[in-house]
């Protein structure tokens, strides 16, 4: 009964766990599972943000509007909470001072030989500047290697973005390539950098460089 117990939670470790408090001069950032009461909020910051994020995000046949109504949210929700049960995906909504900003996501989650896997992240326009991105990447990243028990993390960006790289870059990612006409966005193939971390590379933790560099601060 033991084993099949650890067994079982094994397949996903670190959820449906939450991760921070960090502070950053926007205020306090947190991760936690997104949840189905989010819809009116997520609806609400990617609707008005539509022309901040659509030029950066993979084409689909849906239009923004429909894709991202009210409505829409109980089947985004409910699809990736499913494969965070099965193991497979972390998706956490960003707060800030206990509000939804942003959605940070954890994919492709590989243990065994490989324990790897992807990160991406958006933020509402009205809270950028604020070191919010950084921080809510940094506590994902710590989560990735610390409860989640990865070894390797890796991005994509696109080399134009260099928002994005910034923040990148200031949770200690390192490029290591080009993947050309990687993803179709904004209407075109788009070259994407591919970025990535390593256990081996962190200094104690991502969000403890932060705090050494007067990025953040512990809460």
């Amino acid at each position: 009964m033991v084993m099949s117990l650890w067994s079982s939670r094994s397949q996903h470790p670190g959820w449906p766990l939450p991760a921070g408090p960090l502070r950053v001069a926007a205020g306090v950032v947190k991760l936690r599972p997104i949840r189905l009461r989010d819809a009116a909020q997520w609806s609400r910051a990617r609707l008005a943000d539509r022309a901040h994020l659509e030029p950066w995000e993979p084409v689909t046949e849906l239009d923004w509007e429909v894709r991202h109504s009210v409505s829409a949210w109980p089947s985004v929700c409910s699809g990736l909470r499913g494969e965070a049960r099965r193991g497979r995906m972390l998706p956490y909504a960003i707060e800030l001072d206990g509000q939804f900003a942003g959605q940070l996501t954890i994919g492709n989650v590989t243990h065994g030989a490989l324990r790897s896997a992807w990160i991406g992240y958006w933020v509402a326009s009205g809270v950028t500047g604020g070191g919010v991105a950084t921080a809510a990447l940094a506590l994902g990243l710590d989560h990735c290697f610390g409860p989640v028990m990865l070894h390797r993390v890796e991005a994509t960006v696109r080399p134009e973005n260099a928002a994005s790289r910034a923040v990148l870059t200031k949770a200690g990612f390192r490029e290591e390539g080009l993947l050309k006409r990687y993803l179709e966005v904004d209407g075109a193939w788009r070259d994407h950098l591919l970025v990535a971390l390593t256990v081996e590379e962190l200094n104690g933790s991502v969000a403890a460089t932060l705090v050494r560099a007067g990025r953040a601060a512990w809460t």
